[in-house]
């Protein structure tokens, strides 16, 4: 039987498993932002980005601080940042 902490890892790599959930999740560990920003970044729409994000948030990637009338989201996930980290060479 699979031990849970492979139910857990394998839950955050199908959600990152996505061209632009794994560029909303570098420019985030790069740039903490709000959706316009990552919206600006990748041309999609608005609509889907926050789809994006909440499927992040849901699975404890990322979080949003209110500041004013924006919400600017961080990655808070420590092994998903050393997973970008290998996959993008993130420290330079």
């Amino acid at each position: 039987m699979v031990n849970k902490q492979y139910d857990v890892i394998a839950e955050k790599l199908k959600v990152i498993a996505h061209a632009h959930r794994l560029c909303i999740v570098k420019t985030l560990i790069e740039f903490p932002c709000n959706v316009s920003k990552i919206q600006d970044c990748l041309s999609i729409s608005q609509s889907s980005v926050s789809q994006h994000l909440a499927k992040l948030r849901a699975a404890g990637i990322v979080e949003g601080n209110r500041m004013g009338s924006e919400v600017c989201y961080k990655v808070v996930d420590a092994a998903v940042i050393s997973i970008m980290d290998c996959l993008f060479d993130l420290k330079k």
